[in-house]
């Protein structure tokens, strides 16, 4: 069963070897997304990123586990209690 969530990316002092991490996590992870949105804070040198996703329970944990092994990176889900089949 797929639950929809929304995970949550905060990077700090992003650097092309931490954003091609991330993106390469998401491209893994691509057919469970549904919307993405990120903005830029140039003053705080910051980024955040907003993604709608529907997975199942394994897949948004393992997504935010990996995103949160990467240096400067901070990734948090909040996932739904109404479950879906697709």
């Amino acid at each position: 069963m797929k639950r929809i969530a929304n995970l949550s990316i905060i990077v700090e002092e992003a650097d092309d070897d931490n954003i091609t991490k991330i993106n390469n996590i998401l491209h893994a992870y691509s057919e469970h997304i549904l919307g993405r949105m990120g903005v830029p804070d140039k003053v705080h040198d910051v980024n955040i990123i907003s993604i709608a996703l529907c997975a199942s329970l394994d897949d948004l944990n393992s997504i935010t586990g990996k995103l949160g092994k990467i240096k400067n990176v901070n990734a948090k889900i909040l996932i739904s209690n109404k479950e879906y089949d697709s």
